[in-house]
């Protein structure tokens, strides 16, 4: 029974993604589903697309392993990033109306800014599609009860999300998180109202995590405890906001507040949600201690989907695993379209720029296909758990694209050059520290973001060497012109 729903369940979720790709008429509506959702489901893809495999697998089993010190980076760190990205970008970002956040780097410094940016946001998503993909890959095997191994799963999961992303874009991908919001959190506050019923209720599972110290969040008073925590926080906080689906959902509501507000409500659920799968997975601890602390050894990952497996009624196997894969299938498909879509409007445009709307909505096409084949292999061959790689995955935007972003918004004197050093010192200091320091505990990418932020004011308030100059007021003033007139697009070929 569980594996024929699961079958029914993808025939379902590819059928509406196929159906909503019937009103994808442009590569407006694929890319930002023609900026007309309401607040629900600007709401529900912003909860969606974050709650996925690290969510429910990775977070899961990292809080029993490490506890609230542990997932520090998600979700402490992850759902501050939805709520500042609603409060201090998305209605900046929404009044320019732009198709990418790479042409944001474009407009206030040049196309090196635009390509660069947008490279190493591109390469941010292979450890976080993979982690996707390797999850789906983990969920086949399990409901399968090992017919179907690990390794074919994720090459089945990727075919299934590729069919209906790139059909139907960001429209396809919007509708589906709307009806798959609503069966992650259904389904998770069932079975958590059901395994709370074994453990003696939520107050027992909570004091027992509490007696155990995986309550305990704050680190010990000591630099070299505080200085990998804020590393390990701020590397999603603000690693995140230079993100292309961060960027697609504030720019896909119907207007400003809706942005705002959809930003703001998404990371607030999200947050709320994201302790269910955590209070799960610890609760398996308390009901077979030995077999759960074997599995912790083993494979952390696999404690909630073996307690959900045989401790549950079928019943709640069926809904567990829907909203399981509703989680990973909503984020994999989110996070499949974002670099795409940004690879193929900042790096290849250039390339073609008398192309059409119809010729450019099939390049983006085509590029999803290519990134997923890159992205499965990245999977296939990753020894990464889900939650490493997610989290690794936001230490090259940290360190390259947050401070031009930042600074380009709020500080007049950035220009291009300042944006030139910013990237530089950044990147080439979290390589250097990654290579010959990776164990000191000053985190590579927290030093990172540290020099870019250095480098961003050096460059910018030095006399101009390198880059075209940038007038700054002419510059600044472009881009407060263009966020007065919000119904106007601007057209990647208008500042080629």
């Amino acid at each position: 029974m569980l594996i024929w729903f699961v079958v029914l369940y993808l025939l379902v979720s590819i059928g509406i993604g196929l159906f909503a790709a019937t009103r994808v008429h442009s590569a407006k509506d694929f890319a930002v589903a023609g900026r007309h959702l309401p607040l629900p489901v600007v709401t529900a893809t912003v909860f969606a697309t974050w709650f996925g495999a690290e969510t429910v697998l990775g977070i899961s089993a990292t809080f029993t392993k490490e506890g609230l010190r542990g997932v520090v980076a998600d979700p402490f760190g992850a759902s501050l990033c939805l709520i500042l990205a609603g409060v201090f970008f998305a209605s900046k970002l929404y009044r320019m109306n732009l198709l990418t956040i790479g042409d944001y780097y474009r407009l206030r410094y040049n196309r090196v800014v635009e390509v660069a940016t947008t490279l190493c946001i591109v390469a941010s998503y292979l450890g976080w599609v993979s982690a996707q993909i390797k999850a789906l890959g983990l969920v086949f095997n399990v409901v399968t009860g090992g017919a179907i191994d690990q390794q074919t799963g994720m090459i089945i999961g990727a075919a299934i999300v590729l069919t209906y992303t790139t059909f139907g874009g960001m429209l396809s991908v919007a509708i589906l998180d709307f009806v798959q919001m609503t069966v992650i959190m259904g389904g998770m506050l069932y079975i958590g109202w059901l395994i709370s019923g074994m453990t003696g209720g939520v107050g027992a599972v909570v004091s027992h995590a509490s007696q155990a110290g995986k309550l305990d969040f704050f680190p010990e008073a000591r630099a070299s405890e505080w200085i990998p925590f804020i590393g390990a926080w701020v590397t999603m906080m603000f690693g995140s906001i230079p993100q292309q689906d961060v960027f697609q959902r504030i720019t896909s509501a119907k207007d400003e507040k809706t942005a705002i507000r959809g930003s703001v409500l998404g990371g607030s659920i999200y947050f709320a949600f994201a302790f269910v799968p955590m209070f799960l997975a610890y609760s398996a601890t308390l009901i077979d201690p030995a077999m759960f602390g074997e599995l912790l050894e083993k494979d952390p990952q696999l404690v909630l989907p073996t307690l959900i497996l045989q401790h549950t009624p079928v019943f709640a196997q069926v809904v567990f695993f829907g909203a399981l894969l509703s989680a990973i299938m909503s984020c994999s498909s989110a996070t499949l379209l974002a670099p795409s879509v940004s690879f193929s409007e900042n790096i290849l445009r250039g390339f073609f720029p008398k192309i059409g709307d119809h010729a450019f909505l099939r390049m983006m096409r085509i590029v999803i296909l290519c990134f997923a084949a890159v992205v499965l292999g990245f999977a296939l061959n990753s020894g990464s758990s889900i939650f490493k790689m997610v989290e690794n995955a936001y230490k090259i935007t940290l360190v390259a694209a947050f401070i031009p972003l930042f600074a380009g918004l709020y500080w007049k004197r950035a220009n291009t050059q300042g944006a030139y050093f910013a990237m530089a010192a950044g990147l080439s200091s979290w390589v250097l520290l990654e290579v010959f320091q990776p164990d000191t505990y000053w985190p590579p990418q927290l030093v990172g973001l540290l020099m870019s932020a250095a480098g961003m004011v050096i460059g910018s308030l030095a006399p101009h060497v390198v880059g075209k100059p940038t007038p700054l007021e002419p510059a600044h003033a472009f881009l407060h012109a263009h966020a007065a007139h919000p119904h106007h697009t601007v057209h990647p070929s208008d500042e080629r």
